[in-house]
């Protein structure tokens, strides 16, 4: 693009007419005005920023853009909101690993200019002109600098939802003492203060921003939103119906869950690995497995490897309790399902959902295990299956540990949506979403979740006191609290406050 088209394209952008604003500032929010939701990243794998954009269409009124890298289905309810329109940019190409380390600094400052042009010229170009940017963060560089540079040329309000600190994932990699660290640091601050709004996940990171970074967040708490609620039997039995050959018959896998299913179906029965109907009655069968979800983005601040030693624990832990030393998985199956007795411990089955860079890796680490009474499965869910499976389950695992210490995983507040009491790793904050013996449980290594699960599946499915008093602690603490509850309270006065340009 030549000099001149720039400057043509930004008088354009700041002389052009809000669409759909009839009256003055004051009057914008609640008429069909607009707002562009920012993500440098897969749009489809951003729920907080699609939760923005409902609520911005459905509570504020508002035409909402989204801007963002494609990927990932979003939910349903994003595809068929007439008010929510979509726009894909194209992402920086894959280099080969050894090119990039090589030419780190170089493929560093290219990736960003790359991402920078290309996100500016979607913001003030590819998209009709906003009242308001609301900008994702982490990542900052070069998202904040773009989204302020329009937002100027625009004349539009800028607002940054912090998520996580951008330079804190960065030392995750490079470490914090690196000089790129510092650098990222620095535009993460000056762009963050330039910013007309600030959102946030946690008090604790409300309080880092106004005390170091000189900046005023409001805390909006991630919620689930109406479409994480606990799941029917019926819906139980249809989803696991579709789940089936991905949980009974995945290629290559031998293990308790896959022996002894070869066949499940008959005319007189529809059953799954955890339900069976019978003529209209649908019932879980008091012999499945206990179902464990976990969902990860397979990053660095997500150490898998503690889940894997405490299934190894469990597994060997319970073989000495039952006397199961040396029994193959086959025998181990044959005596829970056909013995007639009681089994003090079931099986466990891990499901794994989610996607990321770590994910082979552990992938072969699991393959490599030797279990007979725990399986695990990694899969991929769509965004309707998801919340259906969290529902379905029995206990939810969370292994996030925050690169800053300072925010909170939404899988767990997902998971309490669904009624689901929850493991999660401790670390400085994390209390102020899961509180320990009311609605889960906390733990600092792999023996400590090993005995954490010996205690809550005792005597599953019927006699596991511990695991139901969690689960009617989760429906207790959360049955009132909703994302467009908590949006309507603390986001949408800020975002109208920034549009009427109030100070």
């Amino acid at each position: 693009m030549n000099s001149s088209s720039i400057f043509d394209l930004s008088w354009h952008a700041i002389n052009v007419n809000k669409s759909g604003l009839l009256g003055g500032k004051e009057e914008k929010l609640g008429r069909k005005g607009r707002a562009a939701v920012v993500v440098l990243g897969d749009f489809g794998r951003s729920p907080r920023m699609q939760y923005h954009a409902l609520s911005l269409a459905r509570q504020a009124s508002l035409e909402v853009d989204i801007v963002a890298y494609g990927g990932s289905t979003p939910h349903s309810a994003i595809l068929e909101n007439q008010s929510i329109h979509i726009h894909t940019m194209k992402q920086w190409p894959a280099i080969p690993r050894i090119v990039s380390k090589i030419f780190y600094p170089l493929v560093l400052l290219f990736k960003a200019l790359f991402q920078f042009f290309t996100l500016f010229w979607f913001l003030c170009a590819k998209i009709p002109s906003p009242d308001v940017f609301i900008v994702q963060n982490p990542p900052s560089v070069p998202t904040l600098v773009a989204v302020k540079w329009a937002s100027w040329l625009r004349n539009s309000a800028f607002i940054v939802d912090w998520h996580n600190f951008g330079y804190t994932l960065l030392g995750l990699s490079l470490g914090r003492s690196s000089r790129y660290v510092a650098l990222y640091h620095w535009f993460e601050k000056y762009y963050g203060k330039a910013a007309n709004g600030s959102l946030c996940v946690t008090r604790a990171m409300q309080h880092e921003l106004a005390q170091n970074w000189g900046i005023k967040a409001t805390v909006l708490y991630d919620q689930p939103p109406e479409f994480f609620r606990p799941t029917s039997i019926e819906e139980k039995h249809k989803l696991f119906c579709r789940l089936h050959k991905d949980l009974c018959h995945p290629p290559g896998v031998h293990d308790c869950v896959s022996a002894g299913t070869m066949e499940l179906w008959n005319q007189d029965i529809d059953e799954t690995l955890f339900t069976a109907k019978v003529d209209a009655n649908i019932f879980l069968k008091p012999n499945r497995p206990a179902l464990v979800v976990s969902s990860t983005s397979w990053t660095p601040d997500e150490d898998f490897s503690l889940l894997l030693e405490a299934a190894v624990m469990y597994d060997r832990r319970v073989a000495a309790i039952l006397n199961e030393d040396g029994l193959t998985k086959e025998e181990v199956l044959w005596k829970e399902t056909n013995s007639g007795k009681e089994i003090l411990y079931p099986r466990l089955l891990f499901i794994i959902t989610g996607k990321g860079p770590n994910k082979e890796k552990y992938e072969e680490k699991i393959r490599r295990l030797k279990l007979n009474r725990v399986a695990f499965r990694t899969i991929w869910l769509s965004a309707e299956d998801y919340p259906l499976l969290l529902g379905s389950a029995d206990l939810g695992i969370c292994l996030h540990t925050s690169s800053s210490g300072l925010d909170l995983p939404m899988k767990v507040v997902d998971m309490f949506g669904c009624g689901l009491p929850v493991c999660a790793v401790s670390y400085s904050c994390i209390e102020e979403l899961v509180k320990a013996d009311k609605n889960g449980l906390l733990f600092s290594s792999s023996s400590e979740l090993a005995n954490e699960l010996l205690m809550l599946f005792k005597g599953f499915p019927d006699n596991c006191d511990v695991l139901k008093s969690l689960r009617n602690g989760v429906i207790e603490v959360g049955s009132s609290a909703r994302w467009d509850t908590e949006w309507e309270r603390h986001a949408k006065p800020l975002i109208s406050k920034v549009i009427s340009g109030e100070p």
